[in-house]
């Protein structure tokens, strides 16, 4: 195992200590527990949304913290959920009394202890929702989650949402928005390699050299099937037909377009996917009006990549485009 770690079990620590330094105008990162805040606190009048995960899967959470996105994320160990206790104090700091919303991933881990979090909430009096994002199409269950998986989606329901919350939504509002971007969002990942969790020393998985995993999950599990390596476009094809078919989209849908690396892909190979899965969408019918291309869900550094494929309409398409500053994300401002 080769990484730039200098332990273990300092990854987590050490990582939001260079985040600190590196973004000490947008962010504040709190230790003992762990959790990371907008700079400047919690905005009064206005509803918080708080998010997080494992670790290992940046820049997601952390890296949405700022304006026009999250108010709070935070950080378990690697491929780990967080604590209640780190959810519960992330919640409190960022309450501006009118309610916060938790964006949950579809693990049992993070919902049974988002969950908690939000019930001791409640007992200080501060009104928490939540919404589960589940979007991946390619299991029902796995090693992690009972249902579907929460994977890219989860990025564009914090950018949508941030915004609508910036923007002054009231908090059930802005919790159907995230319920509607959710319902309107699908997603499918493919490996060509497998990552390695510092604890674990090694591979979460061995792959053939002319093999891939198709419908990977953020944390190395396996998907669907185990494939024959193929080209791109082949890959792009395989990624977006059960996408297309789930919600299905249907012909004049206007859509954003997400085409994620999971940690060791670069950007060049994101952008052929993203050329194959774009002309795919118009041969459905789908405009293809917003895009994104990028690592922003990751899988430390797993070589893969995830497509996401959200239906837009005229409210989600204004946030957006809404302004956004945060570590990972930015334009507008």
């Amino acid at each position: 195992m080769k990484k730039f770690i200098n332990a273990a079990d300092r990854v987590v620590e050490d990582s939001l200590a260079g985040m600190a330094a590196a973004h000490h105008d947008l962010i504040k990162v709190h230790y003992e527990p762990n959790f990371i805040t907008r700079a400047g606190g919690p905005v009064k009048g206005k509803v918080a949304i708080v998010s997080g995960g494992g670790s290992g899967h940046e820049p997601m959470h952390g890296g949405f913290v700022g304006r026009g996105m999250l108010h709070a994320a935070c950080p378990g160990a690697v491929f780990t959920s967080p604590t209640p206790d780190q959810m519960l104090a992330a919640t409190k700091a960022v309450d501006g009394g009118t309610g916060v919303l938790h964006i949950v991933k579809n693990y049992t881990g993070d919902i049974l202890n988002f969950e908690m979090a939000a019930d001791l909430a409640k007992e200080e009096n501060i009104h928490v929702n939540a919404v589960v994002t589940d979007d991946d199409v390619a299991v029902q269950d796995s090693l992690y989650t009972a249902g579907r998986r929460g994977v890219g989606g989860t990025v564009l329901a914090e950018k949508i949402c941030g915004a609508a919350a910036e923007a002054g939504a009231d908090l059930e509002t802005v919790t159907a928005l995230c319920r509607k971007v959710n319902a309107s969002v699908r997603s499918i990942g493919v490996a060509l390699s497998a990552c390695t969790v510092p604890h674990a020393g090694k591979p979460s998985f061995t792959l053939e050299d002319d093999e891939i995993e198709f419908g990977i999950g953020i944390h190395g599990e396996p998907g669907r099937r185990r494939a024959k390596h193929a080209s791109a476009d082949e890959l792009a094809a395989m990624m977006m037909e059960p996408i297309l078919t789930d919600l299905p989209f249907t012909k004049g849908d206007h859509a954003l377009l997400f085409v994620n690396g999971m940690g060791g892909t670069p950007l060049i190979e994101l952008y052929v996917l993203f050329r194959k899965a774009h002309a795919i969408a118009a041969q459905h019918g789908v405009t293809i009006s917003r895009s994104l291309v990028g690592s922003y869900i990751t899988s430390l550094e797993m070589a893969g990549a995830s497509i996401s494929l959200l239906r837009l309409d005229d409210s989600m398409t204004k946030y957006w485009d809404a302004p956004v500053v945060t570590p990972a994300l930015r334009w507008g401002a």
